[in-house]
């Protein structure tokens, strides 16, 4: 960010590693927000910020896929009304089986486990969506 010591562990700016995918869909429905890892900042571990923005039948899901580490996968609503109203419908997959949320949630993937695919229905308003691991690059393995 600055020359200081430490201006380089404040990201603001957008850097996604090749092959991670871009800034934003193809519809502009989904909008990656920061991306951090150890290629951003050295020593730093794995989180990509996104905001879904409206209903897309463009959205192509991460296939199932497991870690060998474990990953928390969020989506926040954004009604300063309720802030637990997710505003949305995700469904997704954890470990073969279908749940649907509809909530401001933290979900926990423990090593191993499969999960994915997910989407991202009935859009009332804005969600901000993060996934987040403790390595400091993303790396899955799908099956």
């Amino acid at each position: 960010m600055d020359d200081t010591k430490y201006g380089k562990h404040i990201v603001t700016d957008l850097k996604v590693p090749k092959g991670y995918g871009g800034p934003e869909s193809a519809d502009k429905s989904r909008a990656r927000l920061l991306f951090l890892d150890d290629s951003v900042v050295n020593g730093a571990f794995y989180l990509s910020a996104a905001w879904y923005l409206k209903e897309s039948d463009a959205h192509v899901p991460p296939p199932s896929h497991t870690h060998e580490y474990d990953e928390v996968i969020a989506f926040f609503g954004t009604n300063p009304e309720d802030i637990h109203d997710l505003g949305a419908e995700v469904e997704i997959w954890l470990g073969g089986e279908q749940h649907f949320v509809t909530k401001s949630c933290l979900i926990f993937v423990p090593r191993g486990l499969s999960h994915c695919p997910y989407w991202v229905r009935q859009i009332k308003r804005p969600i901000l969506h993060f996934t987040t691991a403790p390595m400091g690059s993303y790396v899955k393995k799908e099956e």
